[in-house]
């Protein structure tokens, strides 16, 4: 589909993109762009990584396994906080 492209067809696409979106939004457009490819090239690591666990036969490493609520329990720490009194005389 591509192949059929030469030097000027590219640069009359340029061209068009420019227009439609304006130079302003362009590179909003390509960070955004960029981001996506990152999350999507993350998410494919961790796809092959997921299958190479379970070719392997072994399982997940500890590290992803699911925490559970007596693991993610944290001591309550002391609070310095002053309440005003409350006071009953007064109404709003």
């Amino acid at each position: 589909m591509l192949a059929g492209l030469n030097g000027w067809h590219l640069v009359i696409i340029l061209a068009v993109i420019l227009l439609l979106f304006g130079a302003a939004k362009l590179p909003a457009l390509a960070k955004s762009m960029g981001q996506s490819a990152r999350v999507f090239k993350g998410e494919m690591k961790a796809m092959k990584d997921d299958d190479a666990v379970r070719d392997a036969g072994t399982t997940a490493p500890e590290a992803s396994a699911p925490v559970t609520p007596a693991q993610n329990t944290v001591a309550p720490q002391p609070t310095n906080v002053v309440t005003p009194p409350h006071d009953a005389g007064t109404s709003r």
